[in-house]
């Protein structure tokens, strides 16, 4: 005889037919849509508000904001998980979006907001989480594809519209549209995004003890020495991230005022990169995972990014930066390979330990690099000049960009590092990963038990951006100047 379930079992699905994975590709597209229309007048103010010392300046603002995001998103993680996902995506996109109407405001109002604001700017990992509530296991990977697919879209249309409207309209009226989709997307998080997380998995009282372990960001750095392969990964991880991290804060900013970009262009080169990133991740990425294997994906990437930061480093003329712009989203495939190789060959029960650990020292590299491309800049005086209101480039050097040249000679370190990777770290399977270790994985915190499979996924979106081994994405480089 069939027995009906009782109410509560029907829960999740309830859940489910009112959260829905359109809730978060909207919210991803309005609130990177709105960032990705200020590229344009961003670099303007930059340079207005910080006259000397601008790359400096420009490093310590990006790297304070990376190092904040990179304490704060196991603690916000954590509590996504006890709260509910809503509340928390509600928080990160008011404070990652609270910064664009200051830019017309108080420029100085403006770059201390983008500071402070990494302390709550983890939309993708809640993001990410949210998802998961929504989807079976078998549907995640389509999800995510669809959620970065989704931003990659928003990536490279929205600095060409904003370029466009700053040359006919101004500044002003760009920042007042971008005003809009940010109050829009904080309007359409608050009515209308439900809650993902099922009642019986959010506590009800505020006075949840959260522990140390899990809202502490040094935790799974302190792993990495335990494994003699997990360190070769990691150490891999440091120096080839270190370098992507820091271009990512500074080179469109060199590349309007050192190269003489044109809006225009800057906006047409992120839309080559990211279009060029997405086939790379979607067609090249999994033809030489095939053919040549992981561990040699990973090196081919690997030198890929080495060519690209030496011709960066060397290149003075424009068709220079859009040749190596191509090499660059070439470049791309290397962190999904790195995600590949350890999901294959690591145990099943320590794949989310594993993927934590090299999640937590991408986060650390958020914070170092930016800083240090600035502190670089800085050493060999590549400092802008202004007569009335045009943009002059320092006198030619043999090394126009030394920070890029540094980032070449720490993927050198890294290439090396990795050829003693094993291609095999493991066997493959056991028991599933259990653990709740996603409290503790760079903020993207999954709260139920889950899969390998599962613990996979975090570390293949934030890396890249991506939605997993063969999905679209764009250079997390790219990505993280928005």
């Amino acid at each position: 005889r069939f027995y009906p379930p009782p109410p509560e079992a029907n829960e999740p699905l309830l859940k489910r037919t009112r959260a829905r994975v359109t809730h978060a590709v909207v919210v991803i597209f309005l609130e990177f849509f709105a960032w990705g229309l200020l590229t344009t007048p961003m670099l303007k103010v930059l340079h207005e508000t910080f006259p000397q010392h601008t790359f400096l300046m420009n490093g310590l603002v990006h790297g304070v904001k990376g190092f904040l995001s990179f304490l704060s998103a196991p603690l916000i993680g954590a509590l996504s998980d006890t709260w509910g996902r809503k509340s928390f995506l509600l928080i990160t996109v008011f404070f990652t979006c609270a910064p664009i109407p200051f830019m017309r405001i108080s420029p100085w109002w403006y770059f201390a907001l983008i500071a402070v604001s990494g302390t709550f700017a983890v939309t993708f990992s809640v993001i990410f989480a949210y998802v998961a509530d929504v989807t079976e296991e078998h549907e995640r990977s389509t999800a995510y594809g669809l959620v970065s697919a989704t931003f990659a879209a928003s990536l490279v249309t929205s600095p060409a519209i904003g370029a466009y409207l700053s040359s006919r309209y101004g500044d002003s009226l760009v920042v007042l549209v971008a005003t809009v989709i940010a109050v829009t997307d904080i309007a359409f998080v608050f009515f209308l995004v439900p809650e993902s997380l099922p009642d019986k998995m959010r506590l009800s009282s505020l006075g949840f003890p959260i522990s140390w372990e899990q809202a502490d960001p040094f935790a799974s750095l302190r792993r990495v020495g335990k494994d003699s392969t997990v360190l070769l990964i990691c150490v891999t991880v440091f120096l080839s991230y270190l370098p992507e991290a820091g271009q990512y804060s500074s080179f469109f900013l060199y590349l309007k005022q050192v190269i003489h970009f044109s809006p225009e262009a800057i906006a047409a080169y992120i839309a080559m990169v990211g279009i060029l990133s997405i086939v790379a991740q979607t067609v090249l990425l999994s033809v030489l995972m095939r053919t040549i294997g992981k561990k040699n994906t990973v090196l081919l990437g690997l030198g890929f990014q080495l060519l690209q930061l030496g011709w960066y480093a060397f290149g003075s003329e424009p068709w220079m930066m859009w040749a190596a712009g191509t090499i660059a989203a070439l470049s791309s495939i290397t962190f999904p390979a790195v995600s590949a190789l350890v999901s294959h060959n690591a145990a099943a029960d320590q794949q989310g330990v594993v993927q934590g650990m090299i999640t937590g020292i991408r986060g650390l590299c958020n914070g170092l690099g930016p800083a240090l491309y600035g502190f670089i800049f800085f050493l060999f005086n590549v400092e802008l000049k202004v007569k009335g209101h045009r943009f002059l480039s320092p006198q030619r050097a043999v090394i126009p960009g030394p920070p890029f040249l540094f980032g070449a000679c720490s993927v050198v370190l890294a290439v090396v590092v990795a050829i003693f990777i094993p291609e095999n770290l493991r066997p493959a399977g056991g028991p599933a990963a259990t653990k709740p270790a996603h409290a503790q994985n760079g903020g993207a915190a999954l709260a139920t038990p889950t899969s390998d499979a599962e613990d996979i996924e975090p570390l293949l979106q934030d890396s890249s951006i991506g939605s997993g081994l063969t999905e679209p994405g764009v250079p997390f480089w790219l990505t993280r100047f928005l």
